[in-house]
């Protein structure tokens, strides 16, 4: 008697293709900087977009010279932006000064951005306490450098917003790499259990330090990994500044509604290093993939956008790279003239009361100092 065929309880191929259909990659500006997508443009004034395109180049500068006074040993750790410019500053663009920003390591340019002096940046990279002294209108964390563990802390701090009553939102950053962490699921999982005011962004940028995405998860998007934690999710053209700002937009007033979070995954592309430590992309990424990703520089596609607006020109962009030159070169010789940190200041800032068996060190540290 020949064996029944047996019927799959689960069609693996339909569901998939099904999950697939619902997190194609949003996009209003085309590689060219044309409009696409007219009924998702953003309600921006010329003002406001000239802001954005005036932030981002400012941005692409600092990180040009970070990166050189990196080299030079004048800056410690350091995380290159280049080619994030519209996940992080757009992002940042769509957020309103009362919202609370917990940034990963790479996303210092929105605490800039979000009130935090440019010279105590520099201190922060040089592991100086009072870069992390932010001022008290300010409404950050310290970027994270534990991979992820921020997603955890923005799930806390947007119920703790929505418990105050305030109108507000927690948004926080971190990379492909991070969406493969414990704290990720955690956090998407607490905040939408809560209904909790959250924007969780992912900034897919291929590469978890070396590893590319498609290594570190079978799901074909990591936006719909929000299915999982019951939350709206969705997957944006991250080097497309306005199509950012419109998803972000909306997540915040989803959140300050009483909606509770949105999972954002940014498609982008760091065209630097992971980190100035040593990393090499060249190891693990071809020529031609940079290429190609090169041709979507989120700046050169703004760029033509607002130029074909006939509100942005060459003396308007000279204009912000000279101001980011100034600031830097002020903050900079600020950041040189502050105190040194000394071991006691990072004794005295750990402990209140002083532990028995530190204290004999301590002790042999004030008198080093005090000579």
């Amino acid at each position: 008697m020949a064996a029944k065929t047996k019927k799959a309880i689960v069609d693996v191929k339909k569901q998939f293709e099904k999950i697939a259909e619902q997190f194609q990659t949003f996009q209003i500006l085309n590689e060219e900087g044309e409009v696409v997508n007219e009924a998702a443009m953003p309600d921006l004034t010329d003002d406001q977009l000239k802001e954005l395109m005036r932030r981002m180049v400012y941005t692409r500068i600092l990180d040009q010279r970070s990166i050189s006074l990196n080299r030079q040993g004048r800056l410690g750790f350091y995380a290159p932006t280049a080619g994030q410019e519209a996940s992080q500053i757009a992002s940042h663009f769509a957020l309103e000064k009362e919202d609370f920003v917990l940034p990963g390591y790479r996303d210092v340019p929105q605490l800039i951005w979000h009130g935090l002096p440019l010279y105590q940046a520099f201190l922060f990279s040089r592991g100086h306490f009072h870069g992390n002294q932010f001022p008290e209108d300010m409404n950050a964390l310290s970027p994270q450098i534990i991979i992820g563990a921020q997603y955890v802390q923005t799930a806390g701090v947007a119920l703790g917003i929505k418990k105050r009553g305030e109108k507000s939102v927690a948004i926080t950053y971190t990379g492909d790499g991070g969406a493969s962490q414990g704290d990720f699921y955690e956090g998407i999982n607490f905040a939408g259990a809560f209904k909790a005011p959250a924007i969780f962004i992912v900034q897919n940028n291929r590469f978890a330090i070396s590893t590319p995405v498609e290594k570190q998860s079978a799901a074909r998007t990591i936006a719909q990994k929000a299915v999982a934690a019951g939350i709206p999710g969705i997957q944006v053209d991250g080097m497309d500044a306005l199509a950012v700002y419109a998803a972000v937009r909306e997540a915040r007033e989803r959140a300050v509604n009483g909606e509770g979070p949105t999972l954002i995954e940014t498609l982008t592309f760091r065209y630097g290093p992971h980190t100035m430590a040593g990393d090499d992309p060249t190891r693990y990424r071809a020529k031609e993939e940079e290429n190609e990703w090169e041709k979507k520089d989120p700046l050169v596609r703004f760029r033509k956008f607002l130029e074909a607006k006939g509100i942005w020109n060459e003396e308007e962009e000279n204009k912000a790279i000279e101001q980011a030159k100034e600031d830097i070169k002020e903050a900079i010789k600020k950041a040189d003239e502050y105190p040194k940190q000394k071991v006691t200041d990072l004794m005295n800032n750990m402990y209140e009361t002083m532990p028995y068996n530190l204290q004999e060190q301590y002790e042999i540290y004030t008198e080093k100092e005090s000579k």
